[in-house]
């Protein structure tokens, strides 16, 4: 692009290269605006006679077709692309969900010369009408040849990010105590309520049990049957790990034993398992109060029906630090 001072009769179909302000401060035209046949006549009333603008050359594409063929690539689910002022492209959730990123991804394209891209943290939870990612592009226009290499890239390794919708979830909670469970109830219902309420949802089924291994099993398994996006036991202990009584109690039902230990503080002596493809989480402490924990961190992608894994729970250390 060549930017160039012009007659303000020869400056229409090119870029403005900087915002044009009125005499009051009011904003008449935005930086990186196509100037049409309108566009001149009010700047003429305005009293200019020349304006500063640049066009495109061969090769290039504008800025506002650039971000948006890059958000064309970059994201799938819930989501749609909205153009906005200064070369961007904002990607907005259509409906509650939780945004999976793909880090490493997300940094091989921010390498690359003249677009960016900024999203949400991995696995948060976004509710409808809610910007989750943006496009920039460098003013005005990039090269033709650089907007094929990130779609390239995108197309062969993307998307970036997953808009997963999180649509009537249904959350199973277990209040157990060794002595009696309706007292874990009693100190952590209220609790559990608030946290849940944070993602548009509610417990859609409880039950108490004294803290052994047989009656966590049997409570576990009349919760299983009701086939609930996720368990989470609320526990008035803080078991050592997965040879505690409801590590034993998950591994005797058929559980698989996913991950234990997450890189949060606070929460962790987390354990998530399996059970077919419903989780089942423990996290001891983290229903005493409602401020974040490793259970705010997990809690969208496991609404959302997606199968955290282990390897996912230790990349939760970077940016981990919760209190």
């Amino acid at each position: 692009m060549k930017a160039q001072t012009v007659d303000i009769r020869e400056s229409m179909g090119r870029i403005l290269c900087n915002t044009i302000f009125r005499p009051g401060g009011k904003k008449l035209l935005a930086k990186g605006h196509v100037l049409s046949e309108e566009d001149v006549r009010l700047l003429t009333n305005e009293g200019m006679e020349q304006v500063w603008v640049t066009e495109l050359e061969f090769g290039e594409v504008s800025e506002d077709d650039a971000v948006v063929r890059v958000g064309e690539e970059l994201g799938c689910g819930g989501l749609e692309i909205r153009l906005a002022a200064g070369g961007r492209a904002n990607l907005v959730a259509t409906e509650d969900c939780c945004v999976l990123v793909d880090d490493e991804l997300l940094k091989q394209i921010n390498c690359t010369a003249s677009i960016v891209i900024s999203t949400m943290v991995n696995f948060s939870f976004a509710k409808a009408g809610q910007r989750i990612a943006t496009v920039k592009s460098a003013p005005f226009a990039i090269a033709q040849s650089q907007l094929e290499a990130v779609v390239t890239i995108l197309k062969e390794r993307g998307p970036i990010l997953q808009a997963r919708p999180i649509r009537q979830p249904s959350v199973a909670v277990l209040y157990s105590d060794p002595v009696d469970g309706s007292r874990a109830r009693q100190l952590f219902e209220n609790i559990m309520h608030q946290r849940l309420e944070r993602f548009g949802t509610a417990p859609s089924y409880a039950l108490t049990a004294v803290e052994d291994e047989a009656s966590i099993a049997r409570a576990l398994q009349h919760l299983l049957r009701a086939k609930p996006t996720g368990i989470l036991i609320a526990s008035t202990t803080a078991p050592a790990g997965p040879e505690d009584v409801i590590g034993r109690a998950m591994a005797r039902i058929g559980s698989h034993l996913e991950r234990f230990l997450a890189p949060v503080e606070p929460g962790n002596l987390f354990l998530l398992g399996y059970k077919e493809d419903i989780p089942v989480i423990s996290a001891p402490g983290c229903f005493r109060s409602a401020k974040p924990n490793v259970v705010d961190l997990v809690l969208p992608p496991v609404l959302a029906r997606y199968r955290v894994s282990g390897w996912e729970i230790a990349c939760l250390g970077h940016g981990g630090l919760l209190a």
